[in-house]
């Protein structure tokens, strides 16, 4: 089965235009306020292991949030830019970045039975935690984030799957978009302590048993 990544808050990046915006917050832009610490790297190491281009957002989530719809989207720094210059971001970046999934979706769908989307997230959530997301009407993502679990337990890893999350305005629209038989959006959010410091596990062991288990998840897919 062939596997989409994405990974939407996966740098700290402000572009040159938008700097004064920030002066005097950079700390918080460059904290995890601001991006996924680690997210990125276990994107490239996922895209890396299914030899598939990584689909990521470019810019601080503080910019523009590229999981959020209508002024969600904009943190307290981004709701002073004036409103035209907001609709520039969101047709530059926000839509843009929408369409690109859309495209590399509707293009796997094209040529294959099924695909796995795997947005890749990190948290501040509970020492050595791995969640597994999926969404309304989820599907094979249900199927698949179940498999995985199945996986990662053996491991001793210590890892959930919630279902039916909400609050994610691109699952939202993608999920309502591709058929859910098909289509196997999953989301994994894996505590910051592994990246920030090395705990439980090491990071790139926690990578390459992500890496493995999926693999032998989508194998049998």
């Amino acid at each position: 089965m062939p596997v989409l990544v994405s990974c939407e808050y996966a740098t700290c990046a402000v572009p040159e235009a938008y700097r004064e915006l920030f002066h005097g917050a950079e700390e918080k832009v460059t904290s995890p306020e601001g991006w996924d610490p680690g997210a990125l790297n276990l994107a490239q190491g996922f895209a890396m292991r299914f030899r598939t281009p990584l689909v990521h957002g470019l810019h601080t989530r503080l910019l523009i949030d590229l999981d959020a719809a209508d002024e969600a989207r904009w943190s307290r720094f981004s709701q002073k830019i004036p409103e035209a210059g907001r609709l520039k971001l969101v047709d530059r970046e926000g839509a843009a970045y929408r369409a690109s999934l859309r495209q590399r979706i509707t293009e796997d769908l094209r040529r294959h039975p099924a695909l796995l989307h795997l947005m890749v997230r990190t948290a501040a959530i509970a020492e050595g935690s791995v969640v597994l997301e999926t969404f309304a009407d989820a599907g094979l993502g249900d199927s698949l984030a179940a498999a995985w679990r199945n996986q990662l337990l053996v491991l001793g890893l210590d890892v959930s799957h919630q279902k039916r999350v909400t609050g994610s305005a691109l699952a939202a629209e993608l999920g309502a978009t591709f058929p859910a038989e098909r289509y196997g959006l999953l989301r994994i959010k894996v505590a910051q302590a592994f990246f920030l410091e090395g705990r439980p596990w090491r990071w790139e062991l926690l990578k390459k048993a992500l890496c493995d288990s999926l693999t032998a998840v989508t194998a049998e897919g």
